[in-house]
């Protein structure tokens, strides 16, 4: 089981110089959002097969709460003795006022953004289809076939279109 460290111990350790590898589980639209400085992302999904790119010395595990930095300590019990799980993770130490790094000027997640577009689109096929025309049912089922076919071959195509919106673009800075 790993030991739990609060944000403002793992600033101070920092602060102190103490060499530690900081690995944040999120997804990379996630990361690339705001992340604690010297972090490495590998997503929980990838952390199983990347055990390897971990490096030698104490590791830090964060998320955007520590829920999946806690399941990605969970995948490295009896892998690696030295794992921090650092609580509240990206959230507690923006809450702190410590300092992030985006790349990205998008307040939300990529996710996070098709899970709502995807959402209010079946929502208002649906209700479309009730109240006006059933015909609308077509919205909610093409959004659904969407959202298959992107679990199916991991290609996203809301996610692309949302990509190219100005707030998902990368930071200029000059």
């Amino acid at each position: 089981m790993a030991q739990s460290i609060s944000v403002e111990e793992l600033k101070a350790r920092l602060d102190q110089g103490e060499s530690m590898h900081l690995i944040d589980v999120r997804s990379a639209g996630e990361f690339a959002a705001g992340h604690v400085p010297r972090a490495v992302n590998i997503p929980l999904e990838q952390l199983p097969n990347r055990v390897d790119d971990l490096g030698q010395g104490t590791l830090a595990m964060l998320c955007q709460s520590g829920h999946r930095a806690g399941m990605a300590c969970g995948h490295l019990d009896g892998v690696r003795a030295d794992v921090l799980l650092v609580s509240g993770g990206t959230a507690a130490w923006r809450a702190a006022g410590y300092p992030v790094v985006a790349s990205t000027s998008a307040a939300w997640p990529l996710e996070r953004q098709v899970r709502l577009i995807a959402g209010l689109l079946v929502l208002m096929g649906t209700l479309l289809s009730l109240y006006v025309h059933p015909g609308w049912i077509g919205l909610a089922i093409f959004v659904g076939a969407g959202l298959t076919f992107a679990g199916a071959t991991d290609i996203c195509g809301m996610a692309f279109l949302l990509a190219r919106l100005p707030w998902n673009r990368p930071l200029v800075r000059g």
